[in-house]
C-alpha cells in the first residue's frame, strides 16, 4: 500500500481511511491529515463565497440594467440565495461569515469584477449598497 499524499491524493486519503478504521493510528500520515481536513474548511468557504459574489453581481445586473432584465437573472438570483441558505444550513459555523466585514469586501470585489466583465459597467458602487438581511431575501430585488 502506502502511495504517497504527493503521488496520489484520492489513493492516499482511502489508505488514510482504511487505517483510521482499522485503528493503525501509529500508521497514519498526521502532518497531511491536519492539513486537509483545514482545506475542508476553507472549501466551504470558498464555495459560500463564490455562490456569493454571483448572487451581488446579478442583484448589481439588476439594479444597473433594468432594460436586460429577465427571467435568466431572476432565476440565477433565486437559485443563489436558495443554495447559500443550504449552505449555511448544512454548515452552520460559516453563518458568521456572511457578516464578516473583511469577506464582505472580498466578496463584493468578486461581484464587481463579474458584474464588469459581463456587462461593461464601470460606475459600480464601492460598496454593497444593500444590507445584508436584503441580499439574503428571498423576496428582495433591487429598483
Amino acid at each position: 500500500m502506502s502511495t504517497t499524499y504527493e503521488t496520489d491524493v484520492v489513493a492516499w486519503a482511502n489508505e488514510q481511511a482504511a487505517l483510521l478504521r482499522a485503528g493503525k493510528l501509529s500508521q497514519l500520515d498526521i502532518e497531511h491529515i491536519a492539513d486537509e481536513v483545514e482545506d475542508v474548511g476553507k472549501s466551504e468557504k470558498r464555495e459560500l463565497a463564490s455562490r456569493m459574489a454571483i448572487l451581488l453581481a446579478h442583484l448589481l445586473k439588476w439594479a444597473f440594467q433594468p432594460e436586460r432584465r429577465g427571467a435568466s437573472w431572476r432565476a440565477t438570483i433565486r437559485a443563489q440565495r436558495r443554495a447559500i441558505a443550504a449552505h449555511v444550513d448544512g454548515v452552520p459555523s460559516l453563518r458568521p461569515t456572511l457578516v464578516d466585514p473583511e469577506w464582505k469586501e472580498i466578496v463584493w470585489g468578486d461581484a464587481l469584477r463579474i458584474a464588469t466583465n459581463e456587462t461593461g459597467l464601470q460606475d459600480l458602487p464601492e460598496a454593497c449598497p444593500w444590507s445584508d438581511a436584503q441580499v439574503i431575501d428571498p423576496d428582495f430585488l433591487p429598483d
